[in-house]
C-alpha cells in the first residue's frame, strides 16, 4: 500500500503569484503554478534549456489588502522545461542563489496557507 504523504522536504503551495524572470539581457513576465522555498513551477512561451542561469523577481501578496507586496530576487536555474499540450513550456526553477532572509519570506508566506 502506497503512502499518499509528501516527499519534498519542502511544503509546496500551489498559488499563481507574480514571478519576473531575467536572462541573457531578456527579461519575461508570468505567474507561478506552484512555489516552494528552493524553487517554483511555471509557464511561459519561451523555451529555456535546462540549466539555464536566470535572475527571479517574485511578488508575495501581503497579508491584508493594505500591505504591501514583498519582493523576493534570487538567482535560479532551470531545471526541468516541459512542452504545454497547450503551447508553451511548463520550467521548474530552482532557487540557487538566495539569501537566508530571503527564503524565510517565502517560507512564512507559504506556512500562512498550511494547516
Amino acid at each position: 500500500m502506497k503512502s499518499s504523504k509528501e516527499r519534498r522536504l519542502h511544503p509546496r503551495l500551489d498559488h499563481e503569484l507574480p514571478i519576473g524572470l531575467a536572462v541573457d539581457g531578456y527579461d519575461f513576465s508570468t505567474s507561478t503554478r506552484n512555489i516552494s522555498c528552493v524553487g517554483a513551477y511555471c509557464h511561459l512561451n519561451k523555451y529555456m534549456p535546462p540549466f539555464t542561469k536566470i535572475s527571479v523577481k517574485l511578488s508575495l501578496p501581503g497579508k491584508g489588502k493594505s500591505d504591501k507586496n514583498t519582493i523576493v530576487e534570487c538567482k535560479g536555474v532551470v531545471v526541468r522545461s516541459e512542452d504545454e499540450a497547450h503551447g508553451g513550456f511548463n520550467l521548474a526553477i530552482f532557487f540557487n542563489g538566495m539569501r537566508n532572509d530571503q527564503r524565510k519570506k517565502i517560507t512564512q508566506y507559504i506556512s500562512r496557507f498550511l494547516p
